[in-house]
């Protein structure tokens, strides 16, 4: 058969293939430098045609995750995952460096990065988000949306949200580019000054559009992380909504053992 019924609605057979050979390499059944197996080898552990078998591979390599060798067939590709070190990300020197949070981790584990700015400019604060600001929901506030690439695959979404007071008179915030060291350093130069970044992470699936905006196999675990970043005042000038492909970061944390 050349579909499945799933939820009430017909699954290409080529796409199931296709998502489970993504999810092998994603939880490392396949690894960096494996062959994919042959078009036949998958014809045979399918059942189906090499035409279905080749349709799904079509789907394997627009993820990402694959590499196409002449004469070879397809290879998993190195992924080394980006560490994400909540005690060096944010330190002062990265910004002075003009090295963004994300850019300079990315450099760290040898990978290509990429930022795509999706939305700048002015919208109504939304619940949870106007909470941590401390202003009232529907307030204006300014809202940075990117989306991260790491190796030409998406791995992260990013919003930032900054109170308006703040940001209408740094027009950098309002560009694409905000410059070297990205908007913290932007927000420094102005006289908010970072005491700390305050993380909150929780891991769960990706829903349907999660999954479609990272080119992730359905219901592939993400980690949502909101950050607050906190001032020398105790004001909170910007919370950073993020959502992030589990498999493509470590996370670790330096916990001090003092009272």
């Amino acid at each position: 058969m050349g579909t499945a019924v799933g939820g009430g609605k017909a699954v290409p057979r080529y796409v199931q293939i296709a998502d489970e050979i993504v999810q092998q390499i994603r939880a490392g059944v396949l690894g960096a430098g494996d062959m994919v197996p042959s078009e036949s080898e998958l014809v045979d552990r399918y059942g189906v045609s090499g035409g279905t078998i080749r349709k799904a591979m079509v789907e394997v390599r627009a993820s990402g995750l694959v590499e196409t060798r002449h004469g070879k067939g397809s290879i998993v590709k190195a992924r080394p995952p980006v560490r994400h070190r909540s005690s060096d990300r944010f330190r002062r020197t990265h910004r002075q460096e003009g090295r963004a949070a994300y850019l300079a981790e990315s450099a760290q584990s040898g990978a290509e990065a990429k930022v795509s700015v999706l939305f700048i400019g002015p919208i109504e604060a939304p619940e949870g988000i106007a909470g941590r600001l401390g202003v009232e929901v529907g307030t204006q506030v300014l809202a940075r949306r990117r989306l991260y690439f790491r190796n030409g695959t998406p791995v992260e979404t990013a919003t930032s949200y900054l109170p308006w007071d703040v940001v209408k008179d740094i027009p950098e915030l309002f560009a694409e580019n905000p410059g070297g060291g990205g908007i913290y350093a932007r927000l420094e130069e102005h006289g908010h000054v970072f005491a700390e970044f305050v993380e909150t992470l929780q891991a769960r699936p990706a829903s349907k559009a999660e999954t479609s905006e990272l080119a992730l196999s359905p219901g592939a675990p993400v980690v949502h992380l909101l950050r607050d970043a906190v001032t020398e005042t105790g004001r909170v000038v910007e919370v950073c909504d993020t959502l992030m492909a589990a498999d493509q970061f470590v996370f670790e944390y330096r916990i001090p053992a003092r009272d």
